[in-house]
């Protein structure tokens, strides 16, 4: 059913964080959106009006540390069991006492870790381009310091404090340009060509991004917004998310191998390296996502699923949502 959808409204509510900074669009059954890195509420500019005509409420919020979220300073305040609070501040904060999540890249971690921490809360959950994997073997430094050979994965890059920002923060809206179309389907390099997750011996992530034009889903202007927001505060909250991902495995010990039995959906692309690399996880949902309603991956598609492929994306979501509101 399609309404009538009033304008986008920002707000600040009071959070674990300080305070979690979200865009709302919509009425109706509260659907909260979570986005990745490096991105923002912005991600989901496409989705919060679909899904508001479709009689949702749609709520995008900036996760800790981005936008005009709170920015603690402690780099362990960044952990999961932190990022899932949050969420459930912002829930509570709206009045209502469940919502269905749905995650983007990092923001896809979040929403399901949310549903397995806090079932009662949140009720479904949706995931886009990095796929379910329970809480399991060896500690993740150890796994991403064995990845690459002589070279560096990005992870590992990530963990020191100030190493990526010296990279970055010089020309924010250059890298996040370069980082952009390195994981977008018609930009991304060609087969072959060095892989821009992996840091060459004295090199820097950049080193390996096309430099040619945005991809088609990024306009100059859409880029402006995403290089003004970490212009202005930084990437040190970001990427403190990477840098907990030891802390998340000693937090979730007691959840190892745990699955999510809520209904779920997951969305990915044939192009990204992260339905790639976690294939056997998507292979693995009959046992770790038992609730699944239904998973697709969209041919041709690259990491940034929901602005690369909104109208499918959009789809999906409110046919996924439609079903799971009729069932209610």
């Amino acid at each position: 059913m399609t309404q009538q959808v009033p304008e986008i409204t920002h707000r600040l509510i009071p959070s674990p964080a300080g305070r979690i900074h979200l865009a709302e669009q919509g009425t109706g059954p509260l659907v909260l959106l979570v986005h990745g890195f490096p991105e923002s509420w912005y991600s989901w500019r496409r989705q919060l009006p679909a899904l508001a005509a479709a009689g949702f409420r749609a709520v995008a919020v900036d996760v800790r540390g981005y936008g005009r979220s709170s920015r603690p300073a402690a780099t362990d305040a960044y952990r999961m069991l932190e990022l899932v609070e949050d969420n459930v501040a912002v829930v509570h904060a709206l009045g209502e006492e469940s919502a269905v999540i749905v995650g983007h890249d990092w923001g896809a971690t979040i929403a399901a870790n949310s549903a397995l921490l806090r079932p009662g809360i949140f009720r479904a959950a949706g995931l886009l381009s990095v796929p379910y994997t329970p809480r399991g073997g060896p500690r993740p430094s150890d796994i991403f310091a064995r990845m690459g050979g002589g070279e560096e994965f990005y992870v590992s890059y990530f963990q020191e404090p100030g190493r990526a920002e010296a990279e970055i923060e010089p020309d924010v809206r250059g890298w996040l340009a370069g980082f952009y179309a390195a994981l977008s389907a018609d930009t991304m390099p060609a087969p072959g060509a060095p892989d821009p997750h992996f840091v060459g011996k004295a090199g820097t992530l950049r080193d390996r991004f096309p430099a040619g034009p945005l991809p088609a889903w990024l306009g100059e202007a859409e880029l402006d917004v995403y290089a003004g927001e970490f212009e202005r505060t930084g990437l040190t909250g970001a990427l403190n998310r990477y840098r907990n991902m030891d802390r998340d495995w000693e937090d979730l010990a007691a959840y190892e191998g745990a699955p999510i039995t809520q209904p779920s959906l997951f969305v990915g692309g044939t192009l990204d390296a992260s339905t790639t690399w976690l294939s056997d996880a998507i292979e693995a949902y009959p046992l770790t996502l038992p609730g699944l309603v239904s998973s697709h991956l969209l041919d041709g598609c690259g990491h940034w699923i929901q602005q690369e492929r909104p109208d499918e994306v959009n789809r999906l979501l409110i046919d996924w949502l439609s079903a799971l509101s009729a069932d209610r």
